[in-house]
């Protein structure tokens, strides 16, 4: 019996972690092959060549597309989705995979999706249907949505909105968050592990804060990151602060070079490129805050039973556990939301995102298609 080529692009360290059991169980399935392109983020010395993170967790990467441009300027993102067009193209070609799977609202998957479209590969799409206002990301997810097939949805009010898309009802899938597979999988490193692994002392209390450039802000990806440094110099010297690096947006590199100046003269900041999947989440378990404005904040951590300070809009109208404090982009607002943050419970904290088992899900719906090129001529379907 031939096997369906599942083809999964992976862009940034982030949707990799979400993707890795999904990944997994397509790699051990008897009735699929994987096929893995990275592009993005993880080809670039600078976020940390994370494709090799890839590589040491036992997959094999069929194809590389180099795409990101080293300026991250609106023009240099926009050339660096053409060039991702272009290369996808080739790599369909040479690939031939029966369907994609891409996850989010990035640039690098857009040019993936843009390049299977016309090549006439159905297209899974992970997590649409989320709304996240303060970044052009929103336009990219729903823009992804209409481009695919398959809607794998990590929530009932995301499944909603994707059928106000005009998309078949029975292509959604509300299979939760593939990050929570993940969690419930994982063995959490112990704090002496990750101390040693990451070269650092873990403070008695510390705050992890990822914050990226929020694309549709009035205020300029610089003003953004010296109202979230302004607030962390307000605190505590006390409390350990571990920073992890944007992603490749518009406006990132600015963000990083303010971030490293800001560590170079504070004793108690470390600033790591990635932490990778396994650190990540283990840093989650032993810090007592998250603060930034990462979808992990809102997906992953209310796991772990932590609080998150959410800053600005680039989240806003994404489902929030109650564990999440939102706050402006303002030091005085952020200082407000971290000093409650300390003093939250969140104990009796419930994911909106689901319990786990995503991967499975997802692989289940897979396998029952076994003609993928049906799903190809779409209709629209009205919502009554």
């Amino acid at each position: 019996m031939n096997k369906s080529r599942v083809c999964v692009v992976t862009g940034t360290r982030a949707d990799y972690g979400l993707l890795y059991w999904l990944m997994k169980g397509i790699q051990t399935d008897k009735e699929l092959e994987l096929q893995i392109i990275v592009t993005g983020m993880h080809l670039s010395p600078e976020f940390g060549l994370t494709y090799k993170m890839i590589e040491e967790d036992g997959f094999i990467i069929d194809e590389k597309v180099e795409m990101l441009l080293s300026s991250d300027t609106a023009v240099g993102i926009a050339k660096s989705i053409g060039l991702g067009v272009i290369g996808f193209a080739d790599t369909f070609e040479r690939l031939k995979p029966d369907i994609l799977v891409v996850l989010g609202d990035r640039y690098e998957i857009l040019a993936a999706a843009q390049a299977a479209m016309v090549a006439k590969i159905p297209i899974a799409h992970i997590a649409g249907g989320d709304t996240t206002e303060g970044a052009f990301d929103e336009a990219i997810r729903h823009s992804l949505t209409k481009m695919s097939h398959l809607h794998f949805v990590t929530n009932e009010a995301s499944l909603k909105r994707v059928r106000q898309l005009g998309e078949n009802p029975k292509c959604i899938f509300n299979v939760g968050s593939p990050g929570i597979d993940f969690i419930n999988k994982m063995k959490i490193m112990s704090k002496e592990s990750l101390e040693d692994s990451l070269k650092i002392k873990l403070q008695k209390k510390n705050i992890l804060v990822t914050f990226h450039p929020s694309t549709l802000d009035r205020l300029t990806p610089k003003e953004q990151i010296g109202e979230v440094l302004d607030a962390i110099d307000l605190i505590d010297e006390n409390i350990g602060i571990i920073f992890t690096k944007p992603n490749a947006d518009n406006g990132g590199h600015t963000i990083i070079e303010k971030i490293e100046l800001f560590a170079k003269r504070k004793s108690n900041v470390n600033v790591f490129s990635s932490l990778g999947q396994i650190r990540y989440l283990s840093m989650l378990k032993y810090v007592d805050v998250v603060v930034g404005n990462s979808s992990s904040g809102l997906y992953e951590v209310p796991s772990f039973k932590k609080p998150t300070v959410n800053i600005g809009d680039r989240q806003k109208g994404r489902l929030q556990a109650s564990s999440v404090i939102g706050c402006a982009v303002n030091k005085i607002a952020i200082v407000k939301a971290i000093n409650k943050a300390f003093a939250m419970d969140c104990s009796n904290t419930v994911n909106p995102y689901g319990n786990g088992k995503s991967s499975e899900k997802m692989i289940s719906v897979l396998k029952e298609l076994k003609d993928y090129t049906d799903l190809l001529q779409k209709h629209f379907f009205e919502v009554k």
